[in-house]
């Protein structure tokens, strides 16, 4: 988005992983975290890594597993510059590459090694990812490749990161005021400031140590651990962020790397600026959503203009402020329900259902969407607290709530639907007490890195396209394939069967387009009175 070492081997392993490591691999850049030391500390974990492997077994939810997931651990340092002090264990999954043609299961494919897999966040969990082995769409890719999903350092069962009592995350129904008071503001500042310090009182010493530099780092331990001598990396909108800092510290690791929905890697961008510029594109992205639903209201009766279809939407707010749905869901449970509509176009039929229904007198479809999932209290907190550290802790961020104030003030008189809500989430970072670093200058000289493959769609709003050109300029000899016309989050395996052709000739044949290509849009949604 979790036998013993023999000291001879371990030592050979070091001199040939010293021996191997570009000269420009690593730089000691200094305010960057990647200094000397810790790169010292990389090439012991490594090699620690490559004589131990990893013990695959039963999972430990092993009875909800379906097919022939495996679990195990890889042992990490939590601070590379100290690669003998404090270590932290990364939980980590497998489905073994099959070997069989899934269109001829006579036919034996040969096994291309282990296909790591990370969904994002920071925050997501990719242990479960082996089990799109089990999906048509991945069976090729399942065929040739051992499946690998894990939960990063801090998330899941990877030395959890918590920042509150979970229980204190859903306290009812809130408030998303697009053009907050001055009241409400001092409100969201003392609670980004409890925030932080409840960060910094649970985790201690071990906060500042979340970095996507550190996740860079633990990806190469991975790849060392599966006795991979070079990386095969699939990363979706986060998981592209450190992907491109692992390709800029270790690009004689890579193999071949997909950077599925790209985040914009200029240290300029990370986080504060990268952050507005996503405000600024969900606005796009839900008029995108209004347009559509105008364009069905003989479905769902919410309006024929995007401009009618806002006023309903603005409507249910007013109502929500006044009475909350079902008693749990508000308008802060509304926007986030609609905003998850503006990552994923499929999702468009059931709001829009759920809406209609509400402002009709039938609150039970939107309460079903938008209510707090109380039971995913822990994992949500989970997710928040790797988030935010990471965030926090990879680059400075404005101190001063007044630089935040003028910004975002300006931002959401022209894209007011997700504006506020960001900042509020990225607020603690203003009150950070943990150091921040230097972001590294993601980039690549010809020749220095195998060619790799940037999927994007043209209007996705979470990680916007001219993040994808920019990663594509600094990655020398990368190639970009755009969904044109389109807006979900997150291409692989998904319905774009041009897209998915391009993913899958490099990934099983190495084969890549031209420097850029293009698909046409995958199929808007289909409306649906019932929202199913």
């Amino acid at each position: 988005m979790r036998a013993a070492a023999l000291p001879s081997a371990a030592g050979s392993l070091l001199l040939t992983v010293l021996a191997a490591a570009p000269a420009g691999g690593a730089p000691d850049v200094p305010g960057t975290g990647a200094t000397a030391a810790e790169l010292r500390g990389t090439l012991v974990a490594t090699a620690r890594a490559a004589a131990e492997g990893i013990a695959f077994g039963p999972c430990a939810d092993a009875q909800d597993m379906p097919g022939s997931m495996q679990c195990g651990t890889v042992e990490v340092p939590l601070d590379y510059a100290h690669p003998d002090g404090r270590k932290i264990k990364l939980t980590v999954s497998r489905v073994q590459a099959t070997q069989r043609d899934p269109l001829n299961s006579k036919r034996r494919v040969p096994r291309q090694g282990a296909l790591v897999f990370n969904p994002g966040g920071p925050g997501g969990d990719g242990l479960y990812f082996p089990l799109t082995g089990l999906l048509p769409q991945w069976k090729r890719l399942g065929a040739a490749y051992d499946l690998i999903g894990y939960s990063p350092r801090g998330v899941g069962r990877s030395a959890p990161l918590s920042c509150q009592d979970p229980r204190q995350l859903f306290k009812g129904p809130s408030q998303a005021p697009t053009h907050p008071t001055e009241s409400y503001k001092r409100e969201r500042i003392a609670q980004a400031k409890a925030y932080a310090r409840g960060c910094a009182r649970r985790a201690g010493s071990a906060l500042r140590h979340y970095t996507s530099l550190n996740n860079a780092r633990d990806l190469d331990v991975l790849r060392a651990a599966l006795g991979e001598h070079r990386l095969t990396f699939m990363g979706a909108s986060y998981g592209t962020y450190f992907g491109a800092l692992y390709a800029t510290l270790f690009p004689s690791h890579v193999r071949r790397m997909v950077f599925d929905s790209a985040v914009n890697p200029d240290p300029e961008q990370i986080w504060y600026r990268n952050n507005l510029r996503q405000s600024a594109a969900f606005e796009g992205r839900w008029a995108d959503f209004r347009e559509w639903i105008a364009r069905h209201d003989k479905v769902y009766g919410l309006g024929d203009t995007p401009e009618k279809v806002l006023r309903s939407y603005e409507r249910a707010r007013a109502r929500l402020a006044r009475k909350p749905a079902g008693g749990k869901v508000g308008p802060g449970q509304l926007q986030g329900a609609f905003l998850q509509a503006g990552y994923y176009d499929d999702y468009w039929p059931h709001r829009a259902h759920a809406l209609s229904a509400y402002l009709k007198g039938d609150p039970r479809p939107l309460v079903e969407q938008a209510a707090p999932v109380t039971e995913a209290a822990a994992e949500t907190e989970n997710a928040d607290a790797v988030y935010t550290a990471i965030e926090c802790n990879d680059a400075p961020w404005p101190t001063d709530f007044r630089v935040w104030d003028r910004d975002n003030t300006r931002l959401a008189r022209v894209a007011p639907f997700e504006t506020w809500d960001n900042a509020w989430t990225n607020l603690p970072c203003a009150y950070w007490p943990a150091p921040r670093q230097q972001p590294l200058d993601v980039r690549t000289g010809p020749g220095e890195l195998p060619p790799v493959l940037i999927l994007a769609a043209e209007r996705d709003a979470a990680t916007p396209y001219d993040g994808a050109l920019e990663l594509h300029r600094r990655l020398s000899g990368s190639v970009l394939v755009t969904e044109r016309d389109a807006g979900t989050h997150g291409l692989a395996g998904g319905p774009n069967r041009c897209v998915s052709g391009h993913l899958e000739a490099y990934l099983l044949e190495g084969r890549l387009p031209a420097r850029r290509a293009a698909c046409a849009g995958h199929a808007e949604p289909e409306p649906r009175a019932g929202g199913r």
